[in-house]
């Protein structure tokens, strides 16, 4: 008997000295941000201390102190590409981010270290980056945040807000450059035997003005395999670009010769938003005499002549595609634009 209470004794010990800890809620509770700037992803992982009636700037995170920038774990930054932060160039990586506030400006740094526990083993050594900013009066905010402000495709601030102070950190993104190496490689890829990503890539070129040189070998690629309407008008972009108008007129006139229904419809569109009225109605025109049995070619030279004002053609045309069209709710749209014109 007293062999089995000296088992069950050693038992219980073995049981309370492997015992798992219990999963709790967190003072200051996990959280992450994130946000794409172009192709380029932007992510903060950090731990959320609340104010809890204290005071926090000369306080709780004292002046001239390297400050972990939340709580727990460091704050940890990522960016999937190079980006400038308040024109301080970074290349892409995981880095601690940790700030040293002053009652004025502060010091953002960004730390090549991003596994510490808070900034107590931060080593300025291990210093990728050290920006400068201003903080400023902000909205009161009980628990720590980190916010993505004004996002566009060349930046975005993100921004720590606490108590009633804001500390914005300006983040500039070269998208074209990052777009155009993402291009390259996904050419190198399974793109490569599709003329169609040829020429998808180049038109993302012209459209935006960049890298026009290799757009043309791209372009080229893509003719090589399958003329297209879409890549002959790439083309034509290109030469246009180059100063050679009379080239891209004729690649012009030979990409419409090859135009599909659905194609004429796109391009009279694009000229409509371009505020190119009478150019898309010329489109549109064209694509009736070569379509006359598709409710939509009629339906949009309506729309054209409706937009020039001239509201008896735009009602002929309407009629038209009305004849023509057997959807219930095309149809109700299209005599709902003709109830408008009258």
């Amino acid at each position: 008997m007293r062999r089995f209470a000296v088992a069950l004794l050693s038992v219980a010990s073995v049981l309370v000295a492997q015992a798992p800890p219990l999963t709790l809620p967190e003072a200051s509770p996990r959280a992450t941000v994130s946000q794409t700037v172009g192709l380029t992803d932007i992510d903060v992982s950090y731990h959320r201390p609340a104010v809890n009636g204290r005071k926090i700037w000369g306080g709780l995170v004292p002046y001239g102190q390297v400050w972990r920038a939340g709580a727990n774990e460091n704050t940890v930054v990522t960016f999937s590409n190079p980006v400038r932060v308040g024109g301080t160039p970074l290349p892409a990586g995981r880095y601690g981010l940790h700030m040293l506030p002053t009652a004025t400006a502060w010091t953002v740094i960004f730390s090549s270290q991003s596994h510490g526990w808070g900034s107590y083993s931060y080593d300025a050594k291990e210093d990728v980056a050290r920006v400068p900013v201003t903080p400023v009066p902000a909205e009161p905010t009980e628990r720590l945040a980190y916010t993505f402000d004004d996002p566009s495709d060349k930046g975005v601030t993100l921004s720590l807000r606490w108590e009633k102070l804001r500390v914005p950190i300006p983040i500039a993104v070269d998208s074209k450059a990052v777009v155009v190496q993402s291009l390259r490689e996904q050419l190198r890829g399974l793109h490569q035997f599709y003329p169609e990503a040829w020429s998808g890539a180049a038109g993302w070129c012209v459209r935006n003005d960049v890298n026009l040189d290799e757009a043309m070998t791209w372009v080229d690629r893509s003719l090589a395999m399958r003329e297209s309407f879409t890549a002959l008008r790439t083309k034509a972009a290109l030469l246009d670009k180059k100063g050679d108008a009379a080239g891209a007129e004729a690649l012009r006139a030979k990409a419409l010769a090859k135009a599909t229904e659905v194609e004429v419809n796109q391009l009279g569109y694009t000229l409509l938003g371009q505020k190119k009225v009478d150019e898309a109605i010329t489109l549109f025109q064209r694509n009736v005499k070569d379509h006359p049995d598709s409710w939509n070619a009629y339906d949009s030279l309506a729309e054209a002549y409706a937009l020039k004002g001239d509201k008896t053609q735009a009602a002929a045309n309407y009629r038209k595609a009305l004849d023509k069209v057997k959807q219930e709710d095309q149809r109700t749209r299209i005599q709902r634009e003709l109830d408008k014109l009258k």
